[in-house]
């Protein structure tokens, strides 16, 4: 699938914001564009909402940094897409 650039023009404040809040969830504003216009065309309207206001709190970033910690502890951190999908299909086996 071939792919596209898509720029649009946004207030130097709003960027900024976004990208610290895209920062504190763990991605960069080009990947939430992208996550953004995926579900959009997936679900056929706007399906979801991400809020900040209490992280900490929320599971999903919980779930999130406990995977990390655990991939930090047992030293799977740096896998590779590769060793990744080669451990997946040995687990399937």
């Amino acid at each position: 699938m071939a792919n596209t650039l898509v720029q649009f023009r946004v207030e130097e404040s709003t960027r900024d914001k976004a990208s610290k809040i895209c920062e504190k969830i763990g991605i960069d504003v080009p990947t939430y564009m992208r996550m953004c216009l995926s579900r959009l065309v997936q679900d056929n309207g706007v399906p979801f909402s991400m809020k900040i206001e209490k992280i900490e709190e929320n599971k999903g970033f919980q779930a999130m940094k406990e995977a990390s910690r655990i991939a930090e502890a047992t030293g799977i951190a740096d896998m590779s897409l590769e060793e990744i999908n080669a451990e997946i299909s040995e687990a399937r086996r």
